[in-house]
């Protein structure tokens, strides 16, 4: 492999890619948590939601569903390679903690710091897929 670096450079994150096993209940789900669909692309059995900020997801709804919204990476004992979970910024992760629990969506791991720079929690949308949302601390290290 050339270990020369790319002569692109990575300007900016676009979207993470979220595959769901069933367009209104996942649709529901992520429109709950203030994204809104911007684009629908039949073709790929995709969509594309954005935040109120400009944070944007894409959900592919070609997943096949599953009894107990088990998540190959993250549920089985051994540890796949792949992506685990998007981790979203958040202004005020105390509050978004309570919406979470009066809407009755379960906080799998957190609040918590971790490392120096952020406060997470973590929840899992309807099939399984972890999302975490961090609050950065003010003078934490970057």
């Amino acid at each position: 492999m050339n270990q020369s670096a790319s002569p692109a450079r990575i300007l900016a994150y676009d979207h993470i890619g979220i595959r769901v096993s069933d367009r209104p209940r996942a649709m529901a789900f992520y429109q709950a948590l203030g994204f809104v669909e911007s684009a629908s692309f039949p073709l790929f059995e995709a969509n594309e939601m954005l935040s109120p900020d400009g944070v944007r997801i894409n959900l592919i709804f070609n997943g096949a569903r599953a009894a107990d919204a088990h998540n190959v990476l993250l549920d089985a004992p051994v540890k796949r390679p792949g992506m685990t979970h998007p981790a979203f910024i958040v202004d005020d992760l105390a509050a978004l903690q309570q919406w979470l629990e009066a809407q009755g969506i379960v906080i799998t791991e957190g609040p918590h710091p971790i490392g120096p720079r952020r406060i997470a929690l973590f929840i899992r949308d309807p099939d399984g897929n972890v999302l975490e949302f961090n609050q950065l601390i003010r003078g934490g290290a970057q």
